[in-house]
């Protein structure tokens, strides 16, 4: 019984973010993370909503307005990334930084060969123009968190890497405070090379790995 209810709001979770969310006249994903947020959202506030209550009518009634609370902030939420992502491209054009879009938060990747020469920790004049139109973006868009995470590829010494993924991600977020990028939303860390997205055997792995991601967080509790 629970199994048929759960697929149930799936469908209507589902259709709730097919009616309301906004269309787009031109775009690549027509707010297909609106629609995923608010599927998502449905189906985590029917469940929690099925965690309480004392007979069945009960759960399946918390359940019900669990999956539209739930779609609603979804849907919010991904419609917020949407558009946040639509600008940014716009206004950042640069071929060589990758925006993805989870559906949850935005993952701005920027190439380290791009942003600072060898053994480096000073961003070269001509970024910075784009992490200007980044600090822009995030004061259009104020209800997110941002987290600036440096990457190294694993030459050297780990240690090394370590201290080299934290201090560029210090540089990149000093230009976005100075940009006026408020210091209470913004956090630096360095993962070194622990966590890289390409092998370390080839030169083009390794330049992959060598990056700093601006991770933008929505904060749902200005919903």
């Amino acid at each position: 019984m629970h199994r048929k209810f759960i697929c149930l709001l799936a469908v209507s979770s589902l259709g709730l973010a097919a009616c309301t969310g906004p269309e787009r006249i031109e775009g690549p994903n027509n707010y297909e993370k609106t629609r995923q947020g608010a599927l998502v959202g449905g189906l985590i506030g029917a469940v929690g909503g099925m965690m309480g209550g004392s007979d069945a009518e009960d759960k399946r009634n918390r359940a019900l307005r669990g999956a539209i609370i739930g779609g609603g902030l979804g849907a919010a939420i991904g419609n917020q990334l949407d558009k946040q992502e639509e600008d940014l491209r716009r206004q950042m054009g640069n071929q060589n930084v990758l925006i993805q879009n989870t559906g949850d938060r935005l993952i701005v990747t920027l190439p380290q060969d791009i942003l600072f020469d060898v053994d480096s920790t000073s961003l070269r004049p001509d970024l910075m123009a784009d992490l200007g139109a980044l600090a822009g973006n995030l004061q259009a868009y104020p209800n997110t968190t941002v987290q600036v995470i440096g990457h190294t590829d694993n030459t050297g010494a780990a240690s090394y890497n370590q201290s080299l993924s934290v201090a560029r991600a210090n540089s990149v977020t000093n230009i976005l405070l100075q940009n006026g990028v408020a210091p209470s939303r913004v956090i630096a860390m360095g993962r070194g090379e622990d966590q890289p997205i390409a092998s370390n055997l080839t030169a083009d792995g390794r330049r992959q790995n060598r990056r700093v991601e601006i991770v933008i967080l929505p904060t749902a509790n200005n919903y």
